[in-house]
């Protein structure tokens, strides 16, 4: 919501002209006027330390006024050369040099010109003394113990105010109490003297801060003499209780004085503090107590200080007149005293004469009254002088006021009234001023005004008239009268136009007219657009430590930019202008950032908008969550054997509604104090019924929840303990673990603590042979694992499990079917077959073998093979066995990544879960040629105008018989165009450069080179180089190698290579993934589509070691169109076997048999088939 706030200026001029049409009214200084006194002094006191002393007397008036003194009543003229005045002023300087006394007095200004005096209140000029205590010997002071004495301190007379303080020689305070008091005159009283008052430097200080100024009085010496009456064998306890007992006496009044009477009159102005004090000498120390007679004493007004002995009421007023009594007592008896007080009070006025402006032949009157206490006496003065002395006729005075009829221009002058009693008097002056002139308007013309829509403008047309005048508007294109209720004229001219309009805008004239003449200004209106504020977002609710961020969105008139002003407060406190020292709180404009929210954050914010105009402020609600707190009071009932009542009472949720409760209990005799969940109530239940288990001593506890998270946990309740019972349920997960052959270790899964239901846990097992008509044996144990033998190898078993305990056994078992151990497969799988798909893949088919000679579950077969010897050198290899796994009853598989051009042997096993069975009779097959690889390297070692030579590095494998070289180039200059491909066939394998000639002159060429067996060409090398110019850069390339930067260069390079080769081989050892499909999807293999429905089996090393020509080959150096059956890295087991579909397809494995040599390897990798 935006709430539009009143323009400060606008209220603050309304004010201004409401106040002005009940003053005098302000003569303009053109127009002759009596003076008016505007400035005086007060009371000015000559401090000693001041360079100068300045009386003040400003006055203003038409002619200018002169200024003339008088002191003590008699003139005072500036004779003395040390004095300093100002010209048209009436200020004058005493500086502060020599001797000035003579210049302390009672001082009035006068103010004079032809049409009238003014005159100035009293200013008292005051030249202080410097205090000083008289020199004087004073007696030393000798008392009995008991007795009382009082040491006078007399201070000297200076200027106020003065402070009195007891001290000795080393500047430390007397100790006063109910003993000893210090009067507010200074003397110092004992109400009963002690030994220990005995000493020679009690100094009286006085102290006047206003002079700057410490005096001391000479130390006074105090002796106390004790009194021993009993024998020198008295104890001191029995002298000093003896010597009291004589001196004990009831009270006596030292203050006010015994002189002064059973009572006393006290005379205090109205306003200022009363202190009435009391102190009685005796022994024991008398107390003091003060009441009023006939009244109470003023509450939260009065206080008793110095252990009572004073009264003190501050800003009395008439009600606190009266009679006051102190009254002294101990056990003795009492004094008393009666305190007359009467209030009184200077003159002050209750209603002062009043300036006023009149025309020829008006009437008028002054009134003049005061109040005081005694009441004051008015005079009335004109001129400065007694009313009686003035010579116009027509003049009525009485005590309290003075009228006039017909006034003419000579009764223009100043009257003072003087109020005065014995407390002071004060002085008002009120010029009569008898003016005709035509209208003055004081306001400019031309003037510029600005309001917004919707808001109150104000045009002013301030003026002065005599006699009257009356005001009128009028906008200038109308040419009359402004009407309506929106309109309003104020007596000084300002014109108010409420609700303003944009049609408002323009110029308007205002009129001022009398019996004198008429006079007009013109005052232009601007209307601007008001300002607009919108807060986002609207009430957000933030949990508790979040960030609250707040945008003040603004939009104010384009002339009121400049002055726009934006500012945040929370409940109605505004914040820094850049939020918190800590940073907390941050604001940044029109952003207010809030870290760390908490509670004490939430509120109203309000955005204030100000400019020179308006004002508009927009508020949001902010809302901080938390969790809640926890629940309290929590109460068990309605206690049964398997189920309790829980009752609890919520705890604050903290501005977000509770959304369930979590009940939790804690009683597991495993794990105590360990607390567990038991279940969930919805949050506006503070109730539930809880299911319990037998044999449990149960305490629960209550979390709240939410939509901020948790609460802490609630204190937990009382304790309930169930009783045992027999068990409710049996163990679950029945299974065999991996056992010898006839032999069956049955596992379950044993009841926790808490499913036990009482004492004496035990498990009854029971087994008997599937299908067989033989009895259940049975055995009972109280672990959770049982060892039985068995007669046949992987036969089936019914199983039977159940609980029992000293209350009973569990309820009836499900059978369960277990096996036997298993022991390894007997017989070996006959390969009917090895087909040859491409030079790297075989599809391999076998026949499986009977069911009854796998003596277990069947988990699978696996292919064993490895490389013989190379066709293209006839070279043997060393034996390194690799295993292939296929899962469950199959004949056939697949086995990729084969070396082309290579003569294996192969064998087929089955396995179970105990093992692997034997292996066939090796099978031996070739594969047939492939494509080679790129060649290692290829690059231009000389190039001139039109020539090029190129040299090239073998292929890292063959892969066949090298038939020669496809030597392909084109020209790639700086466009979008190349130009056509050249082939160069070169049947010369074992040549390894080539020169070409008849090339265009600096230009660019792509040079392509594969090389190729009689299966085709492999995947090509690239190098791009630039022909030389006519006669430019000739054998550039004839030295290159020599260089050193260029040397410099191949090493970076190299190092860099062996940089990234390490990182590689870390990598890919730690197991990392890449993608076969996009290597597929890269270097597609025409040959892979004709066994693209055939499966592949799981690959292993169990010395993690790859396929000569290691799949790290395999993987970086794939040729173009050999087939996608490359290794996809991935960790041990089953998993990532997958078909075309989806489907699990196999394993691939290899391990290497003893004797093998070993080669660098790579992990283990899994191989779809590309689609």
């Amino acid at each position: 919501m935006e709430t539009l706030l009143p323009r400060r200026g606008v209220i603050i001029s309304l004010i201004f002209f409401l106040l002005k049409f009940s003053t005098a009214i302000e003569i303009p200084p053109s127009v002759q006027q009596v003076p008016t006194i505007i400035k005086q002094s007060k009371v000015q006191v000559a401090f000693p330390f001041d360079e100068y002393f300045q009386i003040e007397c400003e006055a203003k008036g038409n002619p200018e006024p002169i200024f003339t003194w008088t002191k003590d009543d008699n003139p005072f003229y500036f004779t003395d050369p040390r004095i300093i005045t100002s010209n048209n002023s009436g200020t004058f300087r005493i500086p502060n040099e020599g001797h000035i006394s003579h210049f302390q007095g009672k001082y009035r200004c006068f103010a004079s010109n032809k049409l009238g005096i003014a005159m100035s209140e009293e200013i008292e000029f005051i030249v202080p003394s410097v205090p000083k205590f008289p020199k004087e010997n004073i007696d030393p002071l000798e008392v009995e113990e008991g007795d009382p004495i009082v040491l006078p301190c007399n201070p000297p007379k200076g200027l106020p105010p003065l402070h009195i303080y007891w001290m000795n020689i080393e500047l430390e305070h007397i100790e006063q109490d109910e003993r000893v008091y210090m009067s507010q005159k200074g003397d110092l009283y004992f109400a009963n003297v002690e030994e220990k008052d005995s000493r020679n430097d009690y100094c009286c200080f006085a102290a006047f801060p206003r002079l700057r100024t410490i005096v001391q009085k000479m130390p006074m010496k105090l002796t106390v003499n004790s009194l021993k009456h009993a024998n020198d064998s008295s104890s001191s306890t029995e002298i000093g209780s003896k010597a009291n007992s004589i001196k004990q006496r009831k009270p006596r009044l030292l203050l006010p004085p015994t002189e002064s009477g059973s009572e006393s009159s006290i005379t205090i102005l109205k306003g200022e503090t009363l202190l009435l004090e009391c102190f009685a000498e005796g022994l024991p120390t008398p107390q003091v107590d003060w009441n009023k007679i006939g009244g109470d004493l003023p509450k939260g007004r009065e206080t008793k200080e110095n252990y009572g002995k004073t009264l003190k009421i501050e800003n009395v007023s008439y009600q606190d007149k009266g009679n006051y009594r102190c009254t002294a007592s101990n056990f003795l008896g009492t004094a008393t005293h009666d305190f007359h007080v009467i209030v009184e009070e200077p003159p002050r006025w209750t209603k002062k004469p009043q300036s006023a402006v009149y025309s020829t032949g008006s009437n008028g009157i002054l009134l003049c009254e005061a109040e005081g206490e005694p009441q004051p006496t008015i005079k009335w003065r004109v001129n400065g002088s007694p009313i009686d002395n003035h010579p116009f006729a027509g003049d009525v005075v009485f005590p309290r006021e003075v009228s006039f009829t017909n006034l003419q221009p000579n009764h223009t002058a100043v009257y003072q009234c003087e109020a005065s009693n014995v407390h002071g008097t004060i002085l008002a002056n009120a010029n009569i001023n008898i003016v005709d002139v035509r209208p003055l308007i004081q306001t400019e013309d031309e003037e510029n005004y600005a309001t917004v829509v919707g808001y109150s403008a104000f045009l002013h047309c301030e003026f002065f008239a005599s006699p009257e005048a009356i005001v009128s508007w009028q906008k200038v294109e109308e040419a009359k009268p402004l009407e309506g209720r929106r309109y309003h004229i104020y007596e000084n001219g300002t014109l108010q136009i409420n609700r303003t309009t944009e049609e408002d805008a323009g110029s308007y004239s205002c009129w001022v007219e009398n019996s004198i003449g008429k006079t007009a200004v013109t005052a232009n209106l601007d209307i601007r657009n008001a300002t607009k504020l919108r807060v986002s977002p609207k009430n957000p609710r933030i949990p508790k430590l979040h960030m609250l961020e707040l945008h003040c969105e603004s939009k104010c008139d384009a002339h009121l930019k400049h002055s726009l002003k934006l500012s945040w407060s929370k409940d109605g406190e505004a914040f820094e202008i850049n939020g918190t020292e800590d940073g907390r709180i941050i604001i940044d404009g029109a952003n207010l950032t809030i870290s760390n929210i908490t509670l004490e954050d939430q509120g109203i914010y309000c955005c204030s908008a100000h400019t020179d105009l308006d004002s508009a402020a927009d508020i949001t609600q902010v809302t901080v969550l938390d969790v809640p707190d926890p629940p309290e009071n929590l109460h068990l009932s309605e206690r049964q054997n398997r189920s309790v009542r829980l009752t609890w009472e919520a705890g604050d949720d903290h501005n977000s509604n509770i959304s369930e409760y979590i009940v939790e209990f804690e009683g597991n005799k495993e794990e105590p104090g360990r607390w567990e969940e038991l279940t969930r109530v919805q949050g506006k239940k503070t109730t539930v019924i809880l299911p319990l288990a037998p044999f449990v001593r149960y305490q629960f506890r209550v979390i709240a929840m939410n939509e901020v998270g948790r609460s802490q946990p609630s204190q937990p309740s009382d304790h309930h303990e169930t009783p045992p019972a027999a068990p409710d349920r049996n163990p679950q997960n029945i299974r065999v673990q991996a056992s010898q052959p006839k032999e069956m270790i049955i596992k379950w899964e044993p009841l926790k603590s808490m499913e036990q239901n009482g004492p004496g846990l035990e498990y009854r097992v029971t087994w008997k042979p599937q299908g067989a008509p033989v009895e259940w044996e049975e055995e009972t144990v109280t672990n959770h694992t049982l060892r039985v033998m068995t007669p046949a190898v992987y036969a089936p078993y019914d199983v039977k499990v159940q609980a029992i305990n000293q209350l009973g056994s569990g309820p009836d078992p499900q059978s369960v079917t277990l096996y036997s151990g298993e022991d390894y497969p007997d017989t070996a799988p006959v390969i009917h077959g090895v087909d040859v798909i491409n030079s790297t893949l075989v599809k391999v088919t076998w026949s499986t073998i009977p069911k009854d000679r796998v003596h277990g579950r069947l988990k699978g077969y696996q292919i064993n093979w490895w490389k013989t010897k190379s066709l293209l050198d006839g070279r043997t290899h060393p034996k390194e066995v690799n295993v292939l796994k296929f899962s469950g009853q199959r004949n056939s598989g697949m086995v990729p990544s084969l070396d082309a051009f290579s003569e294996f042997h192969l064998t087929v096993l089955a396995y179970n879960s105990k093992g692997a069975g034997p292996e066939s009779e090796p099978y031996i097959f070739q594969t047939p040629e492939g494509v080679p690889e790129q060649p290692t390297f290829l690059k231009v070692i000389k190039v001139d105008k039109d020539t090029a030579t190129l040299s090239w590095g073998l292929p890292k494998k063959l892969n066949g018989k090298l038939t020669g070289y496809l030597l392909q180039y084109q020209i790639i200059n700086d466009t979008y165009e190349i130009g056509e491909l050249n082939d160069i066939n070169i049947t010369t394998p074992s040549k390894p450069s080539w020169h070409l000639s008849n090339l265009n002159a600096t230009t660019r060429y792509k040079f392509y080179l594969r090389a190729c067996t009689s299966k085709g060409c492999g995947k090509p090398i690239t190098e791009e180089s630039s022909t030389l110019g006519e006669g430019k850069y000739a054998g550039l390339y004839d030295d290159i190698s020599t260089q050193g930067w260029f040397i410099g260069l191949m090493c970076a390079i190299a190092l860099l290579t062996l940089v990234l080769l390490t990182v590689c081989f870390v990598k890919r050892n730690r197991g990392g993934k890449y993608s076969v499909k996009e290597k597929e999807d890269l270097h597609p293999d025409p040959e892979i589509q004709s066994v693209k429905d055939e499966t592949f089996g799981e690959y292993s090393d169990s010395d993690e070691k790859p396929l000569k020509g290691s799949l790290r080959s395999i993987n970086r150096d794939m040729q173009p169109t050999e087939s996608a059956d490359s290794l996809v890295e991935y960790g041990e087991g089953d998993h990532g076997l997958f078909n075309e579909d989806g489907s699990f397809i196999g394993a691939y494995a290899g391990s290497k048999e003893k004797g093998s040599v070993e080669s660098n390897g790579s992990s283990t990798a899994t191989f779809p088939l590309r689609a």
